[in-house]
């Protein structure tokens, strides 16, 4: 049953794999717009208030922890016109694994963030940050990071799920920019009014961030946070994978 799931879902992986052909604009956006957003936060709008050191070695694990929130809306929008487009009801009628369409999603999904990782990372190398941590804190870093993007990924097919329609889906994901920002990215918490910066402490992608932060090595980075780091994400995808699978079931009836 587990080798009949698995292939199902590499099927559907495949499947959307081949759009990034039909839709090479979008994957180049996808992969440019936080090389955009670190070098306008780094040069044009700047900051690093009461950071040790160059601003830009904060900066470029913020982005990372960012850049893993963000861009959700290409799955929630593909999600929402398989369902729209009657695609779904095509795969119900085959032999197929319960949840392997949004299984096959979610891995086409983390392999583009793990090329924005890679690419968001070798342009701060270009721009003189360094990862200090060595290796294995340096892989433990990216892990903590695509562990992130899972857990909001599922967060996102849940609610694109409930949302049901592709132009509900802006209205959505405007949701996600407030966890990003209200967050630890781009500035210290210290450097906010006491109120924010308690919101912004707790928010899990602070956590993310922090622990990242520390595991490359960060000059000045607070020690501590991995284990919230990790246990945040778990938790929410203990929560919001089996709402989506279980949503899905209910639509595919």
């Amino acid at each position: 049953m587990t080798t009949y799931a698995l292939t199902d879902s590499w099927t559907m992986t495949r499947r959307e794999l081949a759009r990034w052909g039909r839709q090479p604009v979008q994957v180049a956006v996808n992969l440019f717009f936080p090389v955009m957003l670190l070098l306008m936060f780094g040069y044009l709008i700047g900051g690093g208030r009461g950071l040790e050191g160059a601003y830009i070695g904060y900066l470029v694990p913020g982005m990372l922890a960012l850049t893993m929130a963000f861009g959700l809306e290409g799955t929630m929008i593909a999600v929402t016109q398989d369902l729209n487009k009657g695609v779904i009801d095509r795969f119900r009628s085959m032999p197929m694994a319960d949840g392997a369409v949004l299984v096959g999603r979610s891995a086409a999904d983390m392999l583009q963030s793990a090329l924005a990782l890679t690419v968001l990372i070798a342009v701060g190398y270009a721009l003189g940050w360094r990862a200090h941590g060595g290796p294995a804190a340096f892989l433990g870093a990216v892990g903590l990071l695509l562990l992130f993007r899972f857990a909001m990924l599922w967060i996102g097919i849940h609610l694109a799920l409930v949302a049901g329609k592709p132009e509900m889906v802006q209205a959505v994901q405007i949701l996600v920019w407030p966890v990003g920002f209200l967050s630890n990215a781009l500035a210290t918490p210290e450097s906010m009014p006491d109120w924010l910066g308690t919101v912004v402490e707790w928010n899990p992608m602070s956590r993310t961030a922090s622990a990242v932060r520390d595991l490359f090595g960060t000059p000045g980075a607070e020690s501590g946070h991995v284990a919230a780091a990790l246990i945040w994400p778990l938790v929410l995808l203990a929560v919001f994978f089996p709402l989506a699978v279980r949503r899905f079931a209910r639509l595919s009836r």
